[in-house]
């Protein structure tokens, strides 16, 4: 039996999880994607309106920007979706151009590698049955993570070349 703490902390989970906020019920694609790090939000929008709103898991250090490979950080700036990897080990993943030009000399001129492999990405199938449970721990190497039905669903909304911007 759950002690009412305990269950009032599982039903908030529950109930927070939801699903994606849908502002626009057209396919209409993102012409930009913001992420939020401090508030764990993704945002698709279209010509400046919101398409979707996303709860996301981010590096296990998600405070500060990224600043060498390794450092389990998801970077902040402004870059490119330039890829898609559909037999990645995670259910789909779209590629971050990170590093850009600032991250790469940061890193050289302390002596590091900025790294590279940042994706948005959905969960490991082995996983799945997580869904949005994934969400209540930053978990990834850097990349920014979402349910398998949301990774599906950013899949067809944003075209490679949809500019993101990542903040603090």
């Amino acid at each position: 039996m759950l002690k009412p703490a305990a269950l009032a902390i599982l039903l908030f989970f529950i109930v927070s999880a939801g699903v994606p906020a849908k502002v626009s019920a057209s396919l209409v694609q993102a012409d930009k994607v913001v992420v939020l790090k401090s508030k764990r939000l993704m945002l698709l929008l279209s010509q400046g309106e919101i398409l979707r709103a996303y709860r996301v898991a981010l590096g296990r250090q998600p405070v500060g920007r990224k600043t060498a490979a390794g450092d389990k950080k998801t970077p902040e700036g402004i870059y490119i979706l330039d890829a898609r990897k559909a037999d990645s080990k995670f259910h789909k993943a779209i590629h971050i151009s990170y590093p850009n030009e600032s991250d790469a000399s940061y890193a050289q001129r302390n002596g590091a590698s900025a790294g590279s492999d940042i994706m948005i990405h959905g969960l490991p199938d082995d996983l799945k049955y997580i869904g949005p449970l994934h969400r209540y721990a930053d978990w990834t190497d850097g990349c920014i993570a979402v349910t398998n039905p949301e990774i599906e669903e950013i899949w067809k909304l944003v075209p490679d070349g949809t500019p993101i911007e990542i903040k603090p």
